[in-house]
């Protein structure tokens, strides 16, 4: 046996001579497990109980034509990469172009030289082989590729929670905070991806990227003083100015990250987004730049919504949360000062899935009393 035949591939004859049959047999069985059938119509009885390597089909028999034959498996997605092979006294140019438009890989005419059958049978073998070896490396390829993709995206999705989570060290909240409105900005998302304002860029993979990047919208509060980020209750004037700078110290930071990558990376363009426009208002009144309606991002109005929303109904270190049926009043109250209408309507549309993010992720005793300790020792 040939070296590159590890296991004897099984070759499939099928001709109405008896004849044929056996020539081809003598022929091919020292290399090959040889199958015979003399009609057109027995074929899908041999490959629907095993597919064979390839098929040698002659094309005038009595029932089924081998034309026909070969467009019926060609059309069946079960048999239709069997290669075939005609073998045939047709040696007209158009037999030939119509066998090879019906699917065949080769053609050849009677009568048969036994060297010639013998060498395209096994050419046929090695250029399988190599096609095998060819398919084997690219999906070994593929594989590696998609391994190393999820690396980077696992990698990706840690260097996140890593930055939120240093800016949320520093917060009065916790990171049940970063997460519950991680979600919420999933909820409204998937809830507008229809909607004609909002649906060429609400794609699944853009729901994907709102959530990931949403841990970030507050990065920019690692770079406000103490005394101003942990004090509890309402700011003076000049600290609440202060604390607006949070959100150009954090696109500032996501700036810097991305000269550093060297490229436009979409996740942190996303992110930018959040971190910079999510205290603009629809009406113009937010900050830090004033932007009003449509000019403020999309990202940035759902989570707008989002953060306000939380910071309604969760408990923090210095106050208690109020009533989802409260929050959701003050929000339909801004509907169109402080938020895109349409915004409004999703969460609406969603309040329950927000009632039920706010209570299964909500801080524990435990969370909120390690968050007023580390708040006193820092103060």
């Amino acid at each position: 046996m040939d070296l590159f035949l590890a296991v004897k591939p099984t070759v499939l004859v099928v001709d109405d001579s008896p004849n044929n049959l056996s020539l081809i047999a003598n022929l091919l069985h020292e290399s090959y497990t040889v199958k015979a059938v003399n009609r057109g119509a027995k074929v899908f009885k041999v490959v629907s109980e095993e597919q064979p390597d390839l098929i040698l089909l002659d094309i005038m028999m009595p029932d089924l034509d081998g034309y026909e034959v070969c467009r019926l498996l060609k059309a069946d997605p079960f048999t239709r990469n069997i290669p075939i092979i005609f073998l045939t006294s047709r040696s007209e140019i158009e037999s030939e172009e119509l066998g090879m438009k019906l699917g065949a890989v080769d053609y050849i005419t009677r009568p048969i030289s036994p060297l010639i059958l013998l060498s395209r049978v096994k050419a046929h073998f090695v250029d399988a082989s190599t096609a095998r070896t060819l398919r084997v490396s690219n999906e070994y390829l593929e594989f590696e590729v998609t391994k190393r993709s999820r690396q980077l995206e696992a990698l990706q999705d840690v260097t996140i929670l890593a930055l939120a989570s240093l800016a949320e060290t520093r917060d009065a909240d916790t990171g049940n905070h970063l997460k519950r409105t991680q979600h919420y900005m999933r909820v409204l998302a998937n809830q507008l991806r229809t909607h004609p304002r909002f649906s060429d860029f609400l794609n699944a993979d853009m729901v994907e990227l709102l959530f990931k990047s949403a841990p970030l919208h507050d990065i920019g509060k690692v770079g406000i003083p103490d005394k101003i980020l942990l004090k509890p209750g309402r700011y003076e004037p000049e600290e609440y100015e202060i604390m607006k700078n949070h959100p150009r110290l954090g696109r500032d930071a996501l700036n810097n990250a991305q000269k550093m990558a060297g490229q436009n990376i979409e996740f942190l363009e996303v992110a930018k987004e959040i971190v910079y426009s999510h205290h603009e208002k629809w009406d113009g009144s937010g900050y830090p730049q004033g932007l009003v309606g449509d000019a403020i991002p999309i990202s940035a109005r759902l989570m707008a919504l989002a953060d306000v929303y939380d910071a309604l109904v969760c408990r923090r270190v210095y106050k208690d949360g109020m009533t989802h049926a409260k929050a959701a009043k003050i929000i339909i109250e801004g509907r169109g000062k402080h938020f895109d209408p349409d915004v409004v309507d999703a969460f609406l549309a969603q309040s329950a899935e927000f009632q039920f993010i706010a209570s299964s992720i909500a801080d524990t005793d435990e969370e909120l009393q390690k968050k007023a300790d580390f708040m006193a020792s820092t103060i």
